[in-house]
């Protein structure tokens, strides 16, 4: 039986990158359209005014969602839009395509786009990502579809038992930066959904994990594949009286990790972390040499 399933997924995706390959017509028309999003994307994310980048990006949203509807687009990887995060799953069957634009006042509104394949249809399915941030009163334990998205910056993603696990930052404001482990996952229908309850912890039942620190501080969150685990830095307030003031909290040189078993992600305090730092460890919203932690653990 497990013999049968393997087959049946290389047969699977054979045939999906069969019916994905590009030709050379393919990729000069995909060419066309990336030629027009790079000159775009110097307007929506370098504009002095906030209006003026957010016009520029309704027109950028829209000509990036007409080139994704054909479903040819998910073999080509757009690499000039440097100002985008684009993550294709391990099992190429979603990509997600997530950027920022930051605003004046210190804080970020999200857009983005998932390209999943449809066993029905045969095809890749386009969802546009609303950001409904500010409109969360408990990250945590919030669960919507594509069209009530908590925004923020995707940059890994792990298929799992029936679901995808992702990372994720978000600038927040001018005091506190947040990263996120989210979770995707897909109706019959094949609508995504974000927010899933697949973490075991103490007393606590989150559909997703949320971590907040200092704005001018970082923070490692990462996927060690040998180990099948997530490990992060352990965050704490500097003082024992500041805590929940995310303002104040930091690294404190401990990792805690979530260890996948059994389709869950099981927490463990203070594991061993020996592997490479992630490139968005130290993912600043300014990166200048003027800024300097300040937080100093006792």
């Amino acid at each position: 039986m497990a013999l049968l399933k393997f087959l049946f997924f290389l047969l699977f995706c054979t045939c999906i990158a069969s019916a994905q390959s590009l030709s050379d017509r393919d990729k000069t028309y995909f060419k066309k359209y990336e030629d027009s999003l790079k000159v775009m994307q110097k307007t929506v994310f370098f504009a002095k005014e906030d209006s003026i980048k957010l016009k520029a990006n309704a027109v950028f949203t829209k000509l990036l969602e007409e080139t994704l509807l054909n479903t040819l687009s998910f073999s080509y990887p757009f690499d000039s839009l440097k100002e985008t995060n684009r993550l294709v799953s391990s099992d190429k069957k979603v990509r997600l395509i997530t950027w920022s634009i930051s605003l004046k006042n210190g804080t970020f509104i999200y857009f983005g786009f998932v390209q999943a394949y449809h066993s029905k249809t045969k095809k890749y399915e386009v969802y546009e990502l609303t950001d409904q941030s500010d409109k969360v009163k408990n990250p945590e334990t919030y669960q919507s579809g594509h069209n009530k998205w908590l925004g923020m910056l995707y940059y890994g993603i792990i298929p799992c038992a029936d679901y995808y696990t992702l990372l994720g930052w978000d600038g927040n404001n001018k005091i506190t930066t947040r990263k996120y482990i989210d979770v995707l996952w897909f109706k019959k229908e094949g609508t995504p959904i974000f927010g899933k309850e697949v973490f075991k912890m103490p007393k606590k039942f989150p559909k997703r994990i949320v971590f907040e620190y200092n704005a001018q501080l970082t923070m490692s969150l990462r996927y060690n594949a040998d180990a099948q685990a997530l490990i992060f830095d352990h965050l704490a307030p500097k003082d024992g009286y500041l805590e929940g003031q995310y303002q104040f909290y930091g690294p404190d040189f401990s990792y805690d990790a979530f260890v996948y078993k059994h389709g869950k992600w099981n927490f463990e305090e203070e594991v061993d972390a020996k592997n490479p730092r992630n490139k968005m460890d130290n993912y600043r919203r300014n990166k200048t040499p003027k800024e300097k932690p300040v937080y100093a653990p006792k």
